[in-house]
């Protein structure tokens, strides 16, 4: 499973026209889910970057939780993750699981973010999404399980 954070002051994602979910400060989570990945993944992901350390404290250190400054993420299902570019021009995906396997995976990682406090909302699992953010700092860690 891979996961790009990215930290934000501010996210958004929209399919067909409309604004299905935003945040204000905390992280936007892209998920990518592989072959092998499984719930437990999706919970050991969501505990991470609850827990990641990416936040300003009052030094401006990056020593703060989204879950110490109570700030959201935003969850958006990204199969791309998986792109393979080793070979030709055109990327691969025949590591990304498909989408009736990746979807309750990716539904997981935001319900166990809800169970640990932290308000998660999601883009649309399978739409096409326009994706709006400000990333802040800029701040981007990769996880993987």
């Amino acid at each position: 499973m891979r996961a790009l954070v990215q930290r934000v002051s501010r996210a958004a994602v929209r399919a067909g026209g409309d604004t299905i979910a935003e945040i204000g400060d905390g992280m936007l989570l892209l998920v990518g889910v592989g072959h092998e990945d499984t719930e437990e993944d999706a919970s050991a992901i969501a505990d991470k970057v609850a827990n990641l350390r990416i936040f300003p404290d009052n030094d401006g250190k990056m020593n703060r939780s989204v879950l110490d400054c109570g700030g959201h993420v935003l969850v958006v299902s990204q199969f791309t993750l998986y792109a393979d570019t080793r070979k030709g021009r055109r990327p691969s995906f025949v590591g990304a699981a498909p989408p009736d396997v990746a979807e309750p995976i990716v539904r997981r990682v935001a319900a166990r973010l809800e169970e640990l406090g932290v308000r998660a909302p999601m883009g649309e699992f399978g739409a096409h999404m326009e994706v709006e953010l400000i990333n802040d700092g800029p701040v981007t860690i990769l996880v993987e399980t």
